[in-house]
């Protein structure tokens, strides 16, 4: 039986090209850590690691490659954002879309003090932009996912970013659906703090992420860890430089040669993202043609949304319907609550959940149009 891989939402697969062997090369070949030893192969170590800062800032529009920092990961970024920079008292409003990556550590925040917000979201889990201006007033900072990873809508960030901006509001971005999907450009957006994965749209390892952040916002964090970095070792304090204020420890540095295979890849694309763009649309369509049989698909059109598709299977449940499209199909879901109550709240699909497909960038217009097959098959069943 065939397979399809429709969880890309999760992780990409495959990665790009060379990943694996690049991050074999480093263990095989090269393995020295940066920043403690001066000898050679260390040096070139600590090169590609430069380089990848550099191409991730040119690709997201980042202030500078030393404020690009190295981190296992977005859910790691979004606490180091929301932890080092909130205190008791202060004020941060966020989205009923966030995934818990940014709605957990909230939920701790609040336990100390933080004041913790709601933006209105309609039923589609699109933000009421013109709510938002009053709301801004004594806030702290806003944090928002760029596309959410149940609907595969995406937020109006460049205008919450130019409203915040105006009124010295720092704004967060959560970019694990949209970094690699669609552009993005932190200077353009009014972006203090994008955090974003390796493994998701940028097709690289697991347990490689980076947090870009402007000046302004690296001043402004606490270290939320603290330790070794090989630069200013004479000093209690953590050093007061980027990237080493925010970058204790030894990186990943499999992972960040397994992420510059992947931008290697990303590099010599043209038109990639415009082609899952397309592909979403393609995917959105043939789900939409299946409502009258028995299926609901929640979320914006295309246009305003990544290659992310969530449905409900209205006469069968949702958890037996991923199981079967898996076990007779070899379709590969995603189901439940994808770790975003509050979205399943807000578009009225908690506790059930929904089924969720998410396309690729080596995903092929012909799987798509056999996953609606298969779903209409399994909606007609009796």
């Amino acid at each position: 039986m065939r397979e399809v891989y429709l969880d890309n939402a999760a992780t990409s697969f495959p990665k790009a090209p060379g990943v694996g062997k690049a991050m074999a090369a480093y263990i095989d070949t090269v393995g020295r850590n940066i920043g403690r030893g001066s000898y050679a192969p260390a040096q070139a170590a600590a090169g590609v690691a430069w380089e990848v800062r550099e191409r991730l800032c040119r690709l997201l529009g980042g202030p500078a490659p030393r404020n690009v920092i190295f981190t296992p990961g977005a859910t790691y970024g979004l606490n180091f954002l929301l932890k080092g920079l909130l205190r008791p008292g202060d004020r941060v409003l966020t989205s009923p879309m966030e995934h818990n990556a940014v709605l957990r550590p909230l939920e701790q925040l609040k336990g100390r003090g933080v004041q913790v917000e709601l933006l209105p979201c309609d039923g589609e889990g699109l933000l009421d932009l013109e709510a938002l201006p009053p709301l801004l007033e004594g806030a702290r900072a806003v944090i928002l996912t760029h596309a959410s990873n149940v609907t595969g809508g995406l937020m109006p960030a460049a205008q919450v970013g130019a409203l915040c901006q105006a009124r010295g509001v720092f704004f967060l971005v959560d970019a694990a659906q949209s970094a690699g999907h669609v552009p993005i450009d932190m200077a353009a957006m009014g972006i203090d703090g994008l955090a974003l994965p390796g493994h998701k749209g940028l097709l690289g390892p697991q347990g490689i992420g980076a947090l870009l952040v402007t000046d302004a916002m690296a001043q402004a964090l606490d270290p939320l860890v603290s330790g070794g970095t090989g630069s200013f070792s004479e000093s209690l304090d953590m050093p007061p430089c980027l990237p080493d204020r925010l970058e204790p420890g030894t990186l990943n540095l499999p992972g960040v040669y397994g992420l510059s295979a992947a931008l290697d890849f990303l590099e010599a694309q043209d038109g990639l993202m415009d082609r899952q763009r397309r592909l979403g649309g393609h995917l959105w369509a043939r789900m939409k043609e299946l409502e009258e049989d028995g299926l609901s698909v929640p979320g914006p059109e295309p246009g305003g949304r990544v290659g992310v598709v969530s449905v409900d299977f209205r006469g069968r449940d949702n958890g037996e319907a991923a199981f079967l499209l898996e076990r007779d199909y070899g379709v590969q879901t995603r189901c439940g609550l994808h770790c975003a109550p509050a979205a399943h709240r807000t578009l009225g699909t908690f506790p059930g959940g929904l089924v969720r497909f998410s396309v690729g960038p080596f995903t092929t217009f012909e799987e798509l149009d056999y996953v609606q097959g298969a779903v209409y098959e399994l909606l007609t069943r009796s």
